[in-house]
């Protein structure tokens, strides 16, 4: 690819440059202006396809389920929808719904896959099995809160926003200075939520089995697309 860095010149530079991104700084002085139209990084983040807690609106959080027989189909829309796309890597949370999706995406493709404990879900604590009317009841506190506004979440006993933000901006660290691109990552809502406040993107409630494509800039993070389920009409 023109105009790529190497893996020293991304090591050297990434973190700065990276969370000045996020943080909404000025851009790095002295970044390299070869990358200034070139992404250091392109994401390709699925989330994983439905469970039957999914289906039934319950929160999971780490409870290990596995997916659903709609689920499996829209791993396989995934697995069709990313079977042209270039992928170096394929990075998956290491529960079994996540594992399952991206099983079925690395099928089509030579790129190697990588669990990662990172990408996994809140722990939700006593939240998990509920439902947000059930959690709505125990913290009226979040009344009147979007389902999907994850910034507000501390579930009793569980893991606070904040906690998930800095595992995410962990694993980004160290793709950023492995420096493949692009790459897949099949996570969880939670973790889009975390990837999108890290790098100051839009966010949106992320659906079982949706694309967002991010690109990574010198200084910058765009949105290529956001929750694209486009490929999932055939498989519901």
């Amino acid at each position: 690819m023109a105009d790529r860095a190497t893996p020293g010149e991304v090591a050297e530079w990434s973190n700065a440059l990276a969370w000045k991104a996020s943080r909404g700084d000025e851009p790095l002085e002295g970044s390299n202006p070869s990358l200034s139209a070139t992404p250091v990084l392109e994401l390709v983040l699925v989330r994983h396809g439905p469970t039957e807690s999914n289906e039934t609106g319950r929160f999971q959080g780490r409870t290990d389920l596995p997916l659903s027989a709609l689920g499996r189909a829209h791993a396989r829309a995934l697995a069709g929808a990313l079977r042209e796309q270039d992928l170096r890597r394929i990075y998956s949370s290491d529960l079994q719904r996540a594992r399952e999706t991206a099983s079925a995406v690395a099928g089509a493709h030579a790129a190697p896959l990588v669990e990662d404990e990172r990408l996994r879900e809140f722990d939700f604590g006593s939240w998990e099995g509920l439902t947000w009317e059930d959690i709505l009841a125990r913290e009226p506190s979040l009344a009147g809160r979007a389902r999907s506004a994850a910034g507000y979440y501390s579930p009793p006993g569980g893991e606070s926003f904040d906690g998930v933000r800095r595992r995410v901006r962990a694993f980004l660290d160290d793709v950023i200075a492995r420096g493949e691109s692009p790459i897949a990552i099949v996570t969880h809502a939670g973790a889009l939520h975390a990837f999108c406040a890290e790098l100051e993107l839009e966010t949106t409630r992320f659906s079982p089995g949706g694309i967002t494509r991010i690109a990574i800039y010198a200084g910058r993070a765009r949105l290529r697309s956001l929750n694209d389920v486009a490929h999932l009409d055939s498989a519901s």
